[in-house]
């Protein structure tokens, strides 16, 4: 169930020089002999700009809400006329923008029975903190979307924009926008999924979509949401989403927030290096890296000087668009497993007796009619999987030669058993039950683990909300300090580069502030 890991220029410096370097021009979108930038320009002259942009044989494709600019695409040699414009200020590549994606059982306090309660939401907290008075904050989404029938998001009390490219707010093709509200705010409802940081529906939600089914958007875009999200009043952004470049106009935009009071969170990257990403590399924006549930540093997690808060952002389980997730399932007699899933495995489950099929490397009738326990190595899982089906097997069970979990793939090969992985430990414990019924298989499910520090920013953000709902005349600034000097040291002492000031922590947060006051 683990998802693979969801992973902006300057102003006015040699137009014509960044053209020729190939830096204007997004492959993606534009055609080969155009590119698309960014035109900011003087108040009351957006109507001169359009008709240069069409004299150029360009196209308007965005119009920035709450902003003197557009971004347009136009061919690249005439980017020096437009720059020499009287009306333009300046112009800027328009940047892609990407998305960047463990529990216990609830005891009944204070989540209700029946609930999942994700790692992350412990530790960061959030099951010490009364999320009561969260009301009074607003968190803004800017991501794919958000499943408004989601069994564990629809009673939210939720807001959104439509936009001419992606479509209304209250869908989500790629699952990553729905993701990251259920680490905000799922439901504490008995016996369904899972809960969020505020779980008791009275947070304020406001999404914006900036993601389409491609997945991804671009900096002119970014800035018309993050825009949108001031216009709503929001008191937090949260972005799981970022790039390599930086853009003007976007910092524009999330600087004016800052300024006005909105605290603005994004996701470090998951390049796993020093590259700074931005949004999150601007003064103006926490960035966050991310956490395992050993609160030890994410490999992929991208670490720099700018990195401010960690938050959980491996294996974590949240909501998915319904039915848009896929869970492993796997007992054998009385015996319940904790399987993965083999990549590629069609959602099915098949129930027979369970017989062993050694490491799977040819076909053997003997397992006809029956569920195939084989051992890890010497051949690839398609092949192991693609020999139990041939040999008239209706299920597969790989199990590591080595100690611990792992996730397997059929890669292009198409099988039509069900197939999924265990540990070492539960393989042993299966050969032992060699005979009894098995029950494997992939189900549809509402819920998915992802990795990412695109999960590890909704835990940060919905903690400031969380904690900024207690002391909501506390400014967007000393809330940010307040999170940071409160933040549990990790790694080495003092700031570093992969935790920043630390794991953020919402009870400790909201002790600092009682006792200490608002920034201190």
């Amino acid at each position: 169930m683990v998802d693979k890991n969801t992973r902006a220029s300057s102003l006015r410096i040699g137009l014509a020089a960044l053209v020729a370097a190939g830096v204007f021009g997004n492959a993606q979108a534009a055609a080969p002999d155009t590119t698309r930038v960014i035109v900011a320009f003087k108040p009351g002259t957006a109507a001169k700009v359009k008709s240069l942009v069409a004299s150029s044989k360009g196209a308007v494709k965005h119009d920035i809400f709450g902003m003197n600019a557009m971004a347009i695409e136009v061919p690249a040699v005439a980017l020096k006329g437009l720059e020499n414009n009287p009306n333009v200020e300046y112009i800027e590549e328009d940047v892609i923008r990407k998305p960047f994606a463990l529990t216990s059982p609830s005891t009944g306090t204070p989540y209700l029975s029946g609930q999942l309660v994700p790692y992350g939401i412990k530790q960061v907290q959030a099951d010490l903190l009364s999320d009561s008075a969260a009301g009074n904050r607003k968190v803004c989404i800017i991501d794919s979307g958000y499943d408004r029938n989601h069994e564990d998001l629809s009673a939210n009390n939720v807001t959104g924009e439509y936009d001419a490219g992606t479509g209304w707010w209250y869908t989500d093709e790629n699952h990553h926008g729905t993701h990251v509200a259920g680490t905000i705010a799922a439901i504490n409802n008995s016996g369904t999924g899972v809960v969020g940081v505020n779980a008791n529906k009275t947070l304020k939600l406001h999404i914006v979509k900036v993601f389409g089914k491609d997945g991804w958007a671009y900096s002119s875009t970014l800035a018309s949401a993050a825009n949108k999200c001031g216009a709503a009043g929001a008191n937090v952004v949260s972005m799981s989403l970022g790039g390599g470049r930086k853009s003007v106009t976007e910092q524009k935009a999330f600087d004016t927030l800052y300024v006005n009071g909105v605290l603005n969170i994004a996701a470090a990257g998951n390049d796993g290096n020093t590259v700074v990403s931005y949004p999150a590399g601007y003064t103006s924006v926490v960035m966050v890296g991310a956490v395992d549930e050993n609160k030890a540093w994410a490999t992929f997690s991208q670490y720099n000087s700018k990195v401010e808060l960690a938050g959980p952002g491996v294996g974590v389980l949240s909501t998915v668009p319904m039915g848009g997730g896929q869970e492993a399932v796997l007992t054998v007699g009385s015996s319940t497993y904790a399987p993965g899933a083999m990549e590629g495995s069609p959602v099915k489950v098949a129930t027979a007796p369970l017989a062993d099929f050694g490491i799977g490397d040819k076909v053997n009738t003997a397992v006809s009619g029956k569920v195939c326990l084989i051992q890890r190595g010497t051949v690839d899982f398609a092949v192991k999987v693609s020999n139990c089906q041939n040999s008239g097997g209706v299920g597969a069970v790989v199990y590591n030669n080595v100690a611990g979990s792992f996730g397997g793939t059929l890669g292009t090969t198409v099988t039509s058993i069900p197939s999924v992985t265990a540990t070492d430990v539960e393989g042993a414990a299966m050969k032992g039950q060699l005979g009894q019924s098995a029950t494997v298989g992939i189900k549809a499910s509402n819920y998915a683990y992802f990795d990412g520090t695109s999960m590890a920013t909704p835990h940060v953000s919905a903690v400031a909300a969380l904690v900024w709902s207690y002391f909501p005349t506390c400014t967007a600034a000393q809330m940010r300090a307040s999170l940071t000097k409160s933040a549990l040291d990790l790694g080495t002492a003092g700031r570093d580069t992969k935790y920043g000031f630390g794991l953020v922590q919402a009870k400790a947060a909201r002790d600092r502030i009682a006792s200490l006051g608002c920034g201190n």
